[in-house]
């Protein structure tokens, strides 16, 4: 362990990201996302990682919220981008989760974002919330804000998704 001021640790611990695909494979995504926020199933790994919780889950919206931290920074002294955009895809990816029944699933085709202004530990907790725009049988299309407790626009997204069916 060093003396070193500068050096910060942080520990996190996750459950098995597989075992959660078999545990909720016959829920629907509403069902699903309604358990991850009530806490009677554990959340993805990616949610400890970026510390990152669910907020609100209905049907077609979702909100993620998030405290940015030092270690979300990139080397030019704010939160990387890369986490802006994680919580957006999870919130727009989520939404549209919440219109699949049990045994459909979806994957991110592309996935569009603006950075309104930067993310700093002194923003206060962000929300992005999501909310599906167009679901069809192939496709679907959301949309994203990442606001701050302010109020303030910090980014925002839209994700095109496609529909896997088995």
């Amino acid at each position: 362990m060093s003396d070193d001021p500068q050096i910060r640790t942080r520990t996190f611990t996750w459950h098995d990201p597989l075992g959660l695909a078999r545990e909720t494979h016959d829920m629907s995504g509403l069902r699903m996302l309604c358990a991850i926020r009530d806490g009677e199933i554990e959340p993805p790994p990616i949610t400890q990682a970026l510390d990152f919780r669910l907020a609100e889950v209905e049907e077609g919206r979702v909100v993620w919220t998030l405290t940015p931290a030092e270690y979300h920074y990139n080397p030019i002294g704010s939160v990387h981008g890369g986490v802006a955009a994680t919580l957006l895809d999870s919130a727009m990816g989520c939404a549209i989760k919440t219109l699949l029944p049990a045994g459909v699933t979806y994957t991110t085709l592309e996935i569009k974002v603006n950075y309104i202004r930067p993310l700093t530990t002194a923003t206060g907790r962000v929300r992005a919330e999501g909310t599906v725009e167009h679901l069809g049988g192939k496709t679907a299309v959301a949309e994203g804000r990442l606001t701050g407790p302010d109020g303030k626009l910090y980014a925002s997204a839209t994700t095109t998704c496609l529909i896997l069916r088995p």
